[in-house]
């Protein structure tokens, strides 16, 4: 049976060659995969590499039928970050986001091999790529469904702002929320702010719908509103999230040291510090932060490791310069990891207790699918209103500093206070306690019979009609 139903349709994912992206979507594959369908994912060689090198919780190379395609890019330059940039956008991977729109001509013509294999081709494609699937309009059994890697929370909070700020269709509660939006100044270049206007006037008009990695526990309201406005591209939506597991199995692949530590640690007694794949902090603001942990006296594992560059495996490790004696008083106490770490597996860990983050949105679906509360410090892109989400709409963590102070050091003692009121105060336990809960909600969403795999069963019956 399975084998008739796999040549019924099959998949075609094509991400954003950048870290969130390319996670969110191969996670993706992974779910489309299991119901034996055949994905084909689509994406430059190293990137491929690098997705399958930090995907956690599942290994790639045991699901036979998610196919991976390795394209050539033109030779583009790689700079390496600049620590010292105001503007914490990671400039360094532009380079890259402009010569993947070459991938146009190549995927059409793998588009236009694999239509004559299957009854349905099925393209499912960032929203912010869209400029190199344009073509799919001209495979007569194709058809193309966007995903947006942010949060619909955001996603509607942009929307609404471009129909002018409409009220008069909003509750009360959630007008309190949106008046409440921090601005979008210094989260992104104009450079990228015209890529991605190339991408939305690329998004082909017979879009046949879009997919959210979340769950109507997390956003119900702002899904709903997305359904209903003007310029969501189309009026049909799958919410099929968490994309990534709920419950961690690494069979097979080789432990991080970090984690043995924390098998030594009480539970919920470690706060977790990492600023993703796209963040490079000065060494300023990590002097500030390594004498804000100390003096916190709390447990902590810091990820501090520049963020990626265009050619992933490529560049130095950066040795930041710490106060005299740091690492020796903190011998026990804390864990500094220089290169990556296991994000997924940390938050499911009993001993993490927290986690300082940047709040981009596979880490915050990370997070509170396992149930851990954050402290909050965006540094650009959706993540000043991701933080929002976090804080306002769901009380699940606090701020480290508002987006109106993004231009000022945080300070030790602000460091400091963030540890010490999310890891040992009565506030920040009612915090972890609102957090479990709404993991619990989440993980329930995607078990048999609940909301997000019912829509992803209704995605998979409807690709297969």
């Amino acid at each position: 049976m399975a084998d008739q139903e796999t040549h019924r349709v099959s998949v075609v994912v094509v991400p954003l060659p950048g870290q969130g992206h390319l996670n969110q979507l191969l996670h993706l594959s992974r779910l489309i995969s299991s119901y034996g369908v055949p994905v084909h994912y689509v994406a430059p060689a190293a990137h491929t590499r690098q997705a399958k090198a930090r995907v956690q919780g599942w290994d790639p190379l045991a699901v036979s039928n998610i196919h991976f395609h390795e394209f050539s890019l033109p030779s583009y330059e790689t700079p390496p970050p600049n620590p010292n940039d105001p503007m914490k956008f990671p400039s360094q991977i532009i380079p890259l986001f402009n010569a993947s729109l070459k991938l146009r001509e190549p995927i059409y013509a793998l588009l236009r091999s694999l239509s004559s294999t299957t009854r349905r081709l099925v393209v499912i494609h960032d929203s912010v790529i869209s400029y190199v699937i344009q073509d799919v309009r001209l495979v007569p059994n194709a058809e193309s469904y966007c995903f947006h890697s942010i949060s619909a929370f955001t996603l509607y909070a942009s929307i609404w702002e471009q129909e002018g700020k409409p009220r008069a269709l909003l509750e009360p509660e959630l007008l309190g929320i949106l008046d409440y939006l921090p601005s979008n100044d210094g989260c992104i270049p104009e450079e990228v702010i015209e890529f991605v206007k190339l991408q939305m006037d690329s998004m082909p008009n017979t879009s046949s719908g879009n997919l959210y990695n979340s769950c109507r526990a997390i956003e119900g309201p702002f899904l709903d509103l997305l359904a209903k406005a003007k310029h969501a591209f189309s009026d049909r939506q799958w919410v099929i999230g968490p994309f990534n597991p709920v419950v961690i199995t690494n069979e097979g692949k080789k432990r991080h040291y970090c984690l043995d530590w924390l098998d030594k640690q009480a539970s919920n007694s470690v706060i977790f510090v990492s600023f993703g794949s796209t963040t490079t902090i000065s060494d300023e603001t990590a002097m500030e932060i390594a004498i804000g942990l100390e003096k916190s006296e709390q447990k902590f594992i810091w990820v501090l490791r520049d963020a990626d560059t265009g050619a992933v495996f490529e560049g130095e490790i950066r040795r930041v310069q710490f106060p005299e004696g740091f690492e020796e008083r903190i011998e026990g106490r804390g864990i500094i990891v220089r290169d990556w770490a296991p994000q997924l597996d940390i938050l499911g860990h009993s001993s993490t207790g927290g986690f300082m983050s940047h709040c981009g949105w596979n880490s915050c679906m990370e997070s509170i699918s396992m149930g851990v509360p954050m402290a909050a410090w965006p540094m650009h892109s959706d993540q000043p209103r991701n933080a929002v989400l976090i804080e306002k709409v769901h009380e699940i963590g606090l701020l480290v500093r508002d987006w109106s102070q993004r231009d000022e050091l945080v300070t030790s003692t602000a460091v400091e206070n963030a540890v010490r009121r999310l890891m040992d105060s009565a506030e920040g336990k009612e915090t972890r306690q609102r957090a479990q809960e709404l993991s619990k909600l989440v993980k329930e969403s995607v078990m048999e019979g609940g909301a997000s795999r019912l829509e992803m069963d209704s995605f998979i019956a409807h690709i297969r009609r």
